[in-house]
């Protein structure tokens, strides 16, 4: 079996050539170059606090903390500290997680979880400071108020009213982890009803019969219908935009996780089945940007959603009868990831992944580094090998 010869010379699972360790050692030297242009940025104007790609002449773009990717690079630093279990790397982690905190309060965004849970999330696995778990519960609190009963769902953008009412995205899934883990940690069960209501009205809405996703759905306030299914950063409105389907299977894997509910590994399971088997995914699992892009083979990859692919498929095969199969893709993906999308120590502003898109509509952050492609592709690379460890993911 590859997946066990190659990890026991601990290997990522993919390439005897290729070390989990050299993998790790490139992204801390990345991530200190990263940092050192952070600093720069932040001398400038100290409200920025993350990276979130490169513009169009390779300059850093950095955000605030309102930004829906604040939360990543935090997170990637808590991760190195994961894998070496350096304290250098543990305080920059903590360091960069603190500016994520003016967020638990900020009830204008359903980005809550990919800011808070995974910089604070991701550092209270690890640690399991006390304060931590008070931010957390906090931002579950904070984001609990986008619900609305009637439509069983939370809101997700309060931009562009002008197209819609009330919109749901399906990577509005992402953040149902924050509330569910407010559950476990203060045993209050209003933030897993929510959960629970969001991710059972998109399997009921978001859907297609081959198990693609839309991107938007939009809902009558007052009747809590569905008014429309459209796109904002997929090719069409029937096309299956990567990155989404990319979130929906990561979250029903975690609703999963969480609730032990079979609809949610089913569902999982199938939109697995739909993106393995789609006749436009390339040969080394990373997908165009969109399934249905239309000069497919000379469409951008997207990176990201290939990272985030690999790191679901590694979850997914805990819980599946289908487990060998996703692990053997999940390693796949990695090592195209690994071979043929990683910068070149010293470049690209620190990060580690190149070729994302972030929205080809837009013509907006197109075959660019982004923040959340080296986020799962970590998280990707540690859960390899905690299974190969026979550790627990959590």
């Amino acid at each position: 079996m590859l997946f066990a010869i190659l990890f026991c010379t601990t290997s990522v699972g993919f390439s005897q050539d290729v070390k989990m360790s050299k993998v790790f050692s490139d992204a801390e030297k990345q991530s200190l170059l990263m940092i050192d242009g952070l600093n720069k940025a932040r001398a400038i104007k100290p409200d920025l606090v993350s990276p979130r790609a490169l513009d169009s002449t390779g300059k850093l773009k950095v955000v605030g903390s309102r930004d829906w990717t604040s939360g990543f690079f935090p997170g990637v630093l808590w991760f190195l500290y994961e894998f070496n279990k350096d304290n250098a790397w543990k305080q920059r982690a903590e360091s960069f997680t603190a500016n994520i905190e003016r967020e638990k309060s900020n009830a204008t965004t359903h980005d809550m979880g990919f800011k808070v849970y995974c910089s604070f999330g991701t550092g209270y696995m690890l640690t399991k400071a006390p304060h931590y778990k008070e931010v957390i519960i906090e931002s579950a609190r904070t984001l609990s108020t986008r619900f609305r009963p009637i439509t069983g769902t939370m809101r997700s953008w309060d931009h562009s009213t002008e197209k819609w009412a009330y919109p749901v995205i399906i990577d509005n899934m992402m953040n149902l982890e924050l509330l569910f883990a407010a559950t476990q940690l203060s045993g209050d069960s209003s933030f897993y009803k929510i959960a629970v209501s969001h991710a059972n009205t998109t399997i009921k809405n978001h859907y297609r019969p081959d198990y693609s996703s839309y991107h938007v759905v939009e809902y009558d306030t007052i009747t809590g219908k569905v008014v429309k299914k459209t796109t904002h950063q997929g090719y069409a409105n029937e096309s299956a935009w990567a990155r989404g389907q990319m979130w929906g299977l990561y979250g029903f894997t975690m609703c999963y996780r969480f609730t032990g509910d079979k609809k949610y590994l089913e569902q999982a399971e199938k939109i697995a089945a739909y993106v393995l088997s789609h006749p436009n995914m390339p040969n080394d699992l990373v997908p165009y940007w969109d399934f249905n892009a239309p000069n497919i083979p000379k469409e951008q990859r997207d990176a990201s959603a290939a990272a985030i692919l690999a790191s679901t498929l590694y979850e997914l095969s805990t819980f599946s009868k289908n487990g060998k199969q996703y692990r053997q893709k999940a390693e796949k993906v990695i090592e195209s990831l690994t071979k043929n999308y990683r910068s070149s120590l010293g470049a690209s502003n620190g990060f580690i992944l190149l070729h994302s898109v972030g929205s080809r509509p837009s013509n907006s952050e197109v075959d660019v580094p982004l923040s959340y492609a080296d986020y799962y592709y970590l998280e990707a690379l540690l859960r390899a090998k905690k299974i190969k460890e026979k550790k627990p993911l959590y």
